[in-house]
């Protein structure tokens, strides 16, 4: 019997706005929006642990090195712990002359003064009033009608302007919220803020924000689009008008909602760092701002070290953030698919012989990891499910070990049997070291007790070194010896005279590791045996012609 999970009518969609000529699926965005930081209110009333004045302050301070313009710091009236940090923040002179606070608080007169008396002082700020309008919330927690909701958000202006001085009017902007606008019919929505703008009142040098929350995130991304766009149109002076988004990410596309909001019309975005925030979270403005950055844009936000920047806010939130979230996760710009390990080997290999500032194109990476502080290092993981490039990647990367690429096959089946086993992904030094055991110290039937080579001068045919070895294979000893054109050939010739698998050497790979007096050789050699079957050697020496020899006695031990 097939599981099923039926609404049988309890949900259903919401939004469905007439926008005739929608102009928002041919828009593009060209540049950074206005960009608010809301962590240090909504962001931190989301924590389960608050966080204090000083690390606050911490906080404040790195969103201003990041480039936020504008940060709503908190609810001054709500408690001392909020009063006292706006206070510091400005007795302190923690806000530069470029940047913004914005406080929140429920319009009544004696919230409004005591979040006045916090500003004392403040060269400019931004006063976030806001009241909820969905059916829902008139039905359920005010059982008031549209009018009557109506009326306390211009009450709730006209608490405020009755406190301001002529002074205050201008150091101080407003900012309106119709709550949960995603569930708010949209025509009411733009009668509620139209009689907040007349209330205020607006001009070029006194612009109004109206933010239009999905409070609840119940439109799909297209859907708040056209309420967005819907807004714009139907609002009056919207030259004078900032539209702001804030979205939410209950259906997991605060993202996408952001994006398409800011194609609608949108001039400003509230979020915090990483989507921290209520239920799942309020938009994640790293994520939106980097989007940008991919297609070209300057977000104006300065995330060239997002891990230390990921690091801070882990320390002041006690959040973690999860490995896949984009840019900052710890597995974003690793591959565990071989045929994607591969690739990226190759398109980052290309990239050496390309100009700095050449198109970013690698397959399956974003973005370069260093525009962000990010390290090559980490883009390839190991795994049962990787490919035999990556493993090669890393040898090559890591340690300077630079297979042939016809000996990958090879290292990849023998990696992935060992991640297999381990049912684990492995790591760096345990692929190096799987390559040293199972070639570079390869153990089996064949091993060198004794070997000198002579060089012969003054020949007038190729075989210009003699070879003389002790060799074990099987654990009885021979001695041999054979003349060549150089030492690897000599020593080949020279094992046909024990009973070893005859073979020819089919391929022969060798370069420098290392550098000054560290300098060794590191040789590569397939044998074909009589059988036709193939096999890889490696051995590494700082004798050129040794190494050749070692990576024979390798590919032999081998055969089992």
């Amino acid at each position: 019997m097939n599981a099923s999970m039926n609404p049988n009518g309890k949900y259903a969609r919401v939004g469905d706005i007439e926008v005739p000529n929608r102009k928002w699926p041919s828009n593009k965005i060209t540049k950074a929006p206005v960009w608010c930081s809301v962590d240090l209110r909504d962001g931190n009333q989301a924590l389960v642990n608050p966080m204090g004045i000083d690390t606050k302050l911490a906080f404040f301070d790195l969103l201003v090195k990041l480039g936020f313009k504008e940060i709503e710091v908190g609810f001054p009236a709500s408690s001392d712990t909020e009063y006292e940090f706006i206070r510091r923040l400005i007795e302190e002179n923690h806000i530069p002359d470029d940047v913004t606070i914005q406080v929140l608080c429920q319009a009544r007169e004696a919230l409004v003064k005591k979040t006045m008396e916090s500003l004392k002082g403040c060269k400019q700020a931004i006063f976030h009033i806001y009241n909820s309008t969905s059916p829902a919330q008139r039905k359920y927690t005010f059982n008031k009608s549209k009018e009557e909701i109506k009326q306390i958000a211009v009450d709730g202006v006209k608490c405020i302007k009755s406190c301001l001085s002529d002074e205050d009017r201008k150091r101080i902007r407003l900012e309106y919220s119709p709550e949960s606008f995603s569930h708010t019919e949209i025509d009411y929505a733009v009668e509620v803020c139209e009689a907040v703008k007349n209330e205020w009142g607006c001009s070029a040098d006194n612009k109004i924000i109206m933010n239009l929350p999905t409070t609840v995130e119940c439109y799909t991304p297209n859907v708040y689009a056209d309420a967005i766009e819907y807004f714009a149109e139907h609002i009056s002076d919207r030259e004078n008008i900032i539209i702001s988004t804030h979205c939410h990410n209950d259906r997991g596309t605060g993202v996408a909602s952001c994006e398409l909001a800011l194609l609608a019309g949108a001039d400003r975005v509230e979020g915090c760092l990483f989507g921290n925030g209520e239920r799942t979270g309020n938009l994640d403005i790293v994520n939106v701002a980097l989007n940008m950055y991919s297609q070209g844009i300057d977000p104006q936000l300065d995330f060239h070290d997002i891990q230390s920047v990921g690091e801070l806010y882990t320390k002041f939130t006690e959040m973690e953030i999860n490995p896949r979230t984009p840019y900052v996760g710890e597995l974003v710009f690793t591959a565990f698919s071989g045929s994607h390990q591969d690739a990226i080997r190759k398109g980052m290999a290309a990239r050496t012989k390309m100009p700095k500032n050449a198109l970013w194109d690698v397959p399956y990476i974003l973005i370069d990891p260093h525009d962000i502080g990010r390290q090559y290092e980490g883009i390839i993981r190991i795994n049962s499910q990787s490919g035999k490039g990556g493993a090669a990647y890393i040898l090559e990367q890591e340690y300077g070990i630079c297979l042939p690429k016809a000996m990958h096959p090879a290292l990849g089946e023998l990696i992935k049997k060992a991640a297999d086993e381990s049912q684990r992904e492995l790591d760096k030094s345990e692929i190096y070291n799987l390559f040293v055991k199972h070639w570079l110290e390869a153990k089996g039937n064949l091993s060198i007790v004794d070997l000198a080579e002579t060089h012969l001068e003054g020949k007038e045919n190729s075989e210009s070194t003699s070879c003389r070895a002790v060799v074990e294979w099987k654990g009885k000893r021979y001695s041999i010896g054979k003349t060549g054109n150089g030492p690897l050939d000599a020593f080949a010739g020279a094992l046909s005279e024990i009973p070893a698998p005859k073979f020819s050497i089919t391929a022969f790979h060798e370069h420098s590791i290392g550098t000054g007096n560290d300098t060794s050789a590191v040789a590569y050699v397939q044998i074909t045996c009589e059988d036709g079957n193939q096999y890889w050697g490696a051995g590494k020496s700082t004798n050129v012609g040794r190494a050749g020899v070692d990576a024979v006695v390798s590919a032999l031990n081998q055969i089992k």
